[in-house]
C-alpha cells in the first residue's frame, strides 16, 4: 500500500511539474516582451519600430562601430540574415542596435554596407542588453528570439558561423 501512494504522488507530482513547465515555456521572458514596444531611430532618422519583426524568428545583436569584435562578425551576421530570410518573409529576421552614436554608424555603413536593419541604442542599449541577460554589459551581445518572442538563445561575444547553424536549426 505505502509503494502504491508513493507511486500515485509521484506520478501525480511529476504530472504537475510537466505542466507548469509547459505553462512556463508559453509564456515568453517578460524583458524579451518588452523589446516589441520598443522604437529606436535607424542611421538615415526615419523610425525603425521592433514591433513589425514580431511573429518571426529575429536575431538582435548590439553592436558598436569601436568595438573590433563587433565589427568583425557584422559580414557574418550579414551572411546569416540573407541565407535565413526564407521565402515570403517566413524566415529570419535581424536587428542590430547600436551601442554607439549616429555620425560614426554613418560613416561605418557607408563603408561596410550591412542587409539587415540598424537601430541606434546609444549607450541605453547596454542598460536594454542587461535587461535580456548580459549582466556584464558587454559587447557584442546577442540574442535570438522565436517567432513567439520567446528568448532561445544568448550570447555574450563573437558569434561563430556554427552559433547561428544550431541556432537557425532550432
Amino acid at each position: 500500500m505505502n509503494r502504491r501512494v508513493l507511486m500515485l504522488g509521484g506520478g501525480a507530482a511529476a504530472a504537475v511539474v510537466g505542466a507548469g513547465l509547459w505553462q512556463w515555456q508559453g509564456r515568453p521572458d517578460p524583458a524579451a516582451a518588452a523589446i516589441w514596444a520598443l522604437r529606436f531611430e535607424r542611421p538615415d532618422g526615419s523610425p525603425l519600430a521592433m514591433a513589425a519583426f514580431r511573429g518571426r524568428p529575429l536575431l538582435l545583436n548590439f553592436w558598436a562601430t569601436w568595438c573590433p569584435p563587433c565589427v568583425k562578425e557584422l559580414p557574418l551576421i550579414d551572411q546569416f540574415q540573407r541565407d535565413q530570410r526564407g521565402p515570403a518573409g517566413k524566415g529570419w529576421q535581424v536587428v542590430a542596435l547600436a551601442v554607439d552614436q549616429r555620425a560614426p554608424v554613418i560613416g561605418f555603413l557607408q563603408r561596410q554596407p550591412v542587409s539587415f536593419d540598424v537601430g541606434l541604442a546609444g549607450l541605453e542599449g547596454i542598460d536594454l542588453a542587461r535587461t535580456l541577460g548580459n549582466t556584464g554589459g558587454g559587447l557584442p551581445f546577442t540574442i535570438a528570439l522565436d517567432r513567439h518572442g520567446g528568448i532561445i538563445q544568448r550570447k555574450l561575444g563573437s558569434l561563430e558561423a556554427e552559433d547561428l547553424a544550431r541556432w537557425a536549426r532550432t
